[in-house]
Order: structure tokens, then sequence, then C-alpha cells
């Protein structure tokens, strides 16, 4: 029966359902998402790359696809499971059905499945691999071949998705004011650019939107770029971006980060915030089940604020141990603190250099999809390059 689909977990769980998006087979880490909405800017997210992604909400693609909306070149996800598909969206800027986008790009999903089920049985147990097949209908040779499957630790996904040579972006978000002030009137762009490198690790257009919207000068170069390469383009700042999977499978960026470390200032995101905490010493760990969605609640310990984030990882930090006078811990680069725990299982979500300019963030500050609780620490990264090259 060509509608027929099946997704077998590498525990042996089999569930039956419809087929979705493009007629084949995947396999991938399934992880869940609990995003409402962002459904296309998750497919773009080259972070997700090796991995099919669960919708919790249980209805997708309510109003379509729009463009403008994509996050990246292409969509990255292994596969997508939901429990419907809206084959009607009702949007003015939806120029296609979820449906025909995942045709389109090749996207092999299952629908009709109980979402809610597999999202505990991946809670309770940790993500693990699996295979979404419309072709193969065979329970057991499907459990069999989900066992055999890899996981994504100590593989470098980040190769497979960064650019392949240096390119200029310009493009600003034009949707919204990049910050306000206290009576929430739009602030003007700077009217000093800045010139950022950013590392592309697998990043988000909106992470370069919003370079733009804070007035700078934007140049992406490959994942494995050099140090002395980024020290002979002389810019203001260095953004270390988001990407996939285990950031150690991408150490080979660990030494260029530490030879750049207190040259500029730097702000890493995600994977980039992995690769500073490797950079600085701190040990990496894969988590039990991730977290993927537009409503995780992160605290600044600084100040006691808390920001709902939007966050896409399977690893994080280890949260190093500090000084209980000063709350911070020595590297060879100097000083350094934590900034920011996850409220959900108080995950290390930031850390800040006292003695050098350095941010990073676990979660993502540009949301798309997601709040924009978080927007304000792009302003944050351009005060720093102003502090720095004054």
């Amino acid at each position: 029966m060509r509608n027929a689909a099946l997704l077998a977990l590498a525990d042996g769980t089999i569930f039956e359902g419809r087929a979705l998006g493009f007629h084949g087979e995947t396999s991938g880490e399934v992880v869940f998402n609990t995003a409402m909405t962002g459904y296309q800017e998750i497919l773009t997210d080259p972070s997700y790359k090796g991995q099919m992604i669960v919708m919790t909400c249980p209805h997708v693609g309510n109003y379509g696809i729009a463009r403008e909306d994509d996050e990246s070149r292409r969509t990255w996800a292994e596969g997508f499971i939901v429990s419907e598909a809206s084959r009607s969206p009702s949007n003015w800027r939806s120029a296609l059905s979820l449906q025909e986008y995942l045709v389109q790009h090749r996207l092999v999903g299952i629908e009709g499945i109980d979402t809610r089920y597999l999202t505990r049985r991946l809670r309770n147990h940790g993500s693990q691999v699996g295979v979404i097949s419309h072709v193969d209908l065979d329970p057991a040779h499907l459990r069999a071949q989900a066992k055999t499957l890899p996981s994504t630790t100590g593989r470098d996904l980040v190769g497979t998705v960064t650019c392949a040579s240096s390119y200029e972006w310009k493009d600003g978000t034009e949707s919204w004011p990049s910050y306000v002030d206290a009576d929430g009137q739009p602030v003007p762009v700077p009217t000093r650019r800045f010139h950022v490198v950013v590392y592309d690790f697998g990043v988000k257009h909106n992470i370069l939107r919003r370079l733009v919207d804070e007035g700078c000068t934007v140049t992406v170069v490959p994942a494995a770029t050099t140090a002395e390469a980024v020290r002979g383009m002389n810019p203001d700042g260095i953004l270390l971006s988001n990407g996939p999977g285990d950031p150690e499978g991408a150490s080979y960026a660990v030494p260029h980060v530490q030879d750049l470390l207190g040259w500029r200032p730097m702000l890493g995101i995600c994977l980039g915030h992995q690769l500073l905490g490797l950079a600085l010493g701190l040990p990496t760990y894969k988590l039990k089940f991730g977290h993927h969605g537009a409503n995780h609640p992160v605290m600044d310990v600084r100040s006691r604020k808390i920001a709902i984030t939007s966050q896409n990882h399977n690893f994080a930090v280890t949260m190093p141990s500090v000084d209980p006078s000063t709350g911070v811990f020595a590297t060879p680069w100097g000083q350094f603190a934590p900034t920011h725990v996850s409220l959900n299982d108080e995950c290390l979500e930031g850390l800040a250099g006292k003695s050098v300019p350095v941010l990073s963030l676990q979660y993502h500050p540009e949301a798309a999809p997601g709040p924009h609780d978080a927007s304000y620490l792009f302003r944050q990264f351009r005060r720093m390059m102003e502090q720095f090259h004054a």
C-alpha cells in the first residue's frame, strides 16, 4: 500500500503511520521539538543535520510555506515526523503546502502516529536512531536496520553543512526594529559599521540578518578556516555559529578558536558556544534527549532575569568549577564566568570573559523560530566591539 509508512527505532519500537513527503526511506537520530510553529525554519536549520524531527504540536503545516522563511539554502533534517500534516494551508504568504515542500526537497516523513507516546519514549529513554520507510514495510527488517545505524556522537556533521568558500552577507531582517528603547520606540541603526567574520559551522540566516541590523559588515567563512586567514581579514569581531552534532567531531576548529581568543571580540552561539568551551578546556557531553524547541526558560545568573529561548542542541558544555568568592574560573586566556543556566535541567547556557571580550550562548538569540527575548545579546556583542575598538 503506497500510503503506508513505518518508523522503527533502534530499541525495536515500531510505529505504523501514513507516508508524508517524498516517497522513499530515510534514517537519523530521532529528536522531539516542542515549538508550536516554525517548522520551515526548523527543517532548514543546518543544526538538524543527522536528525529526524518529531513535532510535539499535533497539527503541523497550517500556514504553509513562505520562501523567505528558509533559514539556509536547503533543508537539512533527515526526516519529519508529525501527528497530522495540513494539506490546506491558510496564509496569504504561503507559496505551497508542507507536503509539496517536503516532496520538492526530497524529504521523507511520516504522519498519523502517536507523537505523544513517541515523545515520552524519547524523553524517558533518550534520543535514539531510527528509520522511516515508505518502501520497506517489514517491521523485523527495519528493526534490524535501525540497530546498525550510527549515532551523531563523534561524527563531523559540520563538514557537510558549512559553506564551500567565503562570501559576503548584506541582508537584514527588514521585519522589525533591531532594538527599542525603554518606551518601545525603535533605536536607529548605528552609523559606524563593524566588520564581523562568521565561522560557518551551520549558520542560520537570521544570525547574519541580526548582525546586519546592528550595522555590521558580514563575511562568512568555512568551518576549517585558519586563524591566520581570519587575522588577514582584519575584522572587528568574530562570531562562532550554530551547527549540528557533536562538537568533538569538529575539533579541528578548536585550535583556531584558541588562537583568536582575546585578539578580537568573539560571540559564540550554540555549537559555537560548545567549541569555545572545548577551547577553554571544558569537556562536552551528550544530553539525554537534548533541547529542541522555542519555549526553553533560561536565567541570566548575573541579573536573575529569565528569557524564553529557542534551542536546538543534543550536546552541552560541562559546568565549570568556579571560585566561590568571585564566580569565575581561570584559563590560559584569562578569567571566565558562567552567565546563563537552563531552568529545565540547570545546563550551562552561557559564558563570558571577565578579562577578554568573549560572550557565548547555548541558545539562539536570533530566534527564527521562537521568541525574541534574547535578541538584545546582539547589541551586547556590538558594544563589546565598540569598547574594544574605542
